[in-house]
């Protein structure tokens, strides 16, 4: 064997041995590979069996949020600008539907007649880009969000919902589970989620079902034993800037409600990190790291604020309202947990955030793991059949060539299986699909170079000029019908759903697999059977 067929073998053999270790890694018994096998190829929901979730996106929920902070940066800004309005004049409408959600609406009332211009003057500068400002008559006005900023509302409620809901999925350990975004932002706003495995989605419910909110809220006043209590010590009427929240209820306790600063000291937006351990007294709670620039914030604060009350608030429910008894750091903690799934699952909501908007379950459905285990034993069966046959024809046709092809073809399945693997990729029951046609793509092009070369031998070329001018006349046309096929995957990859991006993808693998098969691997076996021959006679073909 000379010097270029032993790099092109050690190239074939380091591609197969880098491929094994992809699929069963390092065994060191028979249990071990097939424990790899099963933990590097991950398979999809219709083959493992699981559970699919698909929720509806309520936007309304983010433009009425979105509102509601216009309302009070209004608020703030008419009274910086000695523009008095009462709050009670400032209000939005309250659209149910995600057909209404951008008819959203901010009503102003009771602006003075003095103060018109400054009012019309201070809405353009801080609120224009956004909101529109219309009169309705000398005193009253309405803002109506702009097409554009409603646009971009619409889609940003829909992607960060997915992003969230990604990341408290996988923070639960589920790393094979897909969430994707399924119809149009602004008609039909759907997330599928795909859970391999789960079987009872109901904490994954009740997960992303919790907004986690967090808030760190100064305490003015309480607490209070009822809610009549608190505004009747304020004569009715609210303080500006406060609201009433009520506490969570401890055992033995009675109803508390504590009234605190509308504008919180630290928001779970500050949290740069979160996690559940046990505390002195054994009892787990979740503890959180605060980012740098909330870190400086908040030990301004509580130095400036030693001796009052600090509320922990969470889902607008004040979980306890400590008092400030030194300068706090990056740190904190949420006592109260039941147990430690509780408070690791307080930590996950931390870390994800909250949802921009609430969601509708309209879909849920189970897979059990035996309809899964049906459809991959029919596939295999479906794919093993295939490939016999192909060997069985391949072998009858081509005779000893046909060895060649089978070589192919089989170290064209391992890289496949392998590529599936290094790319944390999952197999579906469309993507066996794509296994299969992979492998009459690689018969194809096995029989366009062995065509190829039967005809030049039949034209009367030697054996050797015969097998060199069929790989090269062959190659175009193989390269060609590949990437024809490659194109078309992408349009399907764009456009398709879960089940044909499967498909696409394992496609494609293929495909690529095949160019290096067919051509470099096919053309070396020729090469290395033909080598120490001085003069070939005849090829087996």
């Amino acid at each position: 064997m000379n010097r270029s067929l032993k790099i092109k073998a050690a190239i074939i053999a380091a591609v197969l041995l880098i491929c094994v270790y992809g699929i069963i890694g390092i065994p060191k018994s028979g249990a071990d590979i097939a424990n790899n096998f099963k933990k590097n190829i991950r398979l999809g929901l219709d083959l493992r069996g699981g559970s699919q979730l698909v929720m509806q996106v309520q936007v309304q929920d983010a433009f009425k949020a979105e509102a509601d902070a216009t309302i009070q940066r209004l608020q703030e800004a008419a009274r910086k600008a000695n523009i008095d309005i009462l709050p009670g004049n400032i209000d939005r409408n309250d659209p149910q539907t995600i057909s209404d959600a951008d008819k959203i609406q901010i009503n102003v009332r009771g602006v003075p007649a003095t103060k018109a211009g400054d009012f019309r003057q201070l809405v353009n500068n801080e609120f224009g880009q956004t909101w529109i400002l219309t009169p309705v008559n000398a005193t009253d006005y309405r803002l109506n969000l702009r097409t554009s900023e409603a646009l971009k509302l619409q889609k940003d409620t829909v992607t960060q919902t997915r992003n969230t809901i990604e990341k408290k999925i996988n923070g639960l350990g589920l790393a094979e589970a897909t969430v994707q975004q399924r119809g149009s932002s602004e008609t039909n706003p759907e997330i599928l989620v795909q859970m391999p495995g789960v079987d009872d989605p109901a904490r994954v419910k009740e997960i992303l079902k919790t907004t986690a909110m967090l808030e760190l809220d100064e305490v003015k006043d309480g607490p209070f034993a009822t809610r009549e209590e608190a505004l009747a010590k304020h004569g009715g009427v609210l303080p500006l800037n406060t609201q009433l929240l009520k506490a969570v209820p401890r055992a033995g306790q009675s109803e508390g409600w504590y009234l605190v600063s509308r504008t919180p000291v630290i928001t779970g937006r500050d949290l740069r990190d979160a996690h559940a351990q046990q505390g002195e007294m054994g009892r787990w709670e979740t503890n959180f790291v605060l980012t740098q620039d909330a870190a400086k914030r908040f030990e301004r604060f509580t130095e400036a604020n030693i001796g009052n009350r600090l509320a922990i608030v969470l889902d607008k429910m004040v979980l306890s309202a400590p008092t400030i008894q030194n300068r706090i750091g990056d740190t904190g903690r949420i006592t109260g947990a039941a147990n430690r799934e509780e408070a690791a699952d307080l930590a996950l909501n931390l870390r994800a955030g909250s949802l921009p908007a609430s969601v509708v379950y309209l879909e849920e459905r189970s897979i059990g793991p035996a309809l899964g285990a049906d459809s991959i034993r029919d596939g295999i069966y479906a794919g093993l059949a295939g490939i016999i046959a192909v060997i069985v024809a391949m072998l009858i046709y081509y005779k000893r060539a046909g060895i060649n092809a089978t070589l192919a073809l089989i170290l064209n399945a391992i890289i496949l299986i392998a590529c599936l693997a290094w790319f944390d990729a999952t197999l579906t029951l469309p993507g066996i699909a794509g296994v299969i046609l992979t492998v009459g793509m690689a018969v194809d092009s096995n029989v366009l170079i062995f065509e190829r070369i039967r005809e030049e031998l039949r034209n009367g070329k030697a054996v050797l000029a015969a097998i060199d001018t069929g790989f090269n006349k062959a190659f175009l046309t193989i390269v060609d019908t590949h990437v024809t096929t490659v194109v078309s995957c992408a349009f399907l990859f764009i456009f398709g759903t879960t089940a044909v991006k499967g498909f696409a993808v394992t496609l494609v693998i293929g495909l690529v697999a095949n160019l290096f098969t067919a051509v470099f691997v096919s053309r070396f076996i020729f090469d290395a059977e033909l080598s120490g021959k001085r003069q070939v006679a005849a090829l087996s073909i």
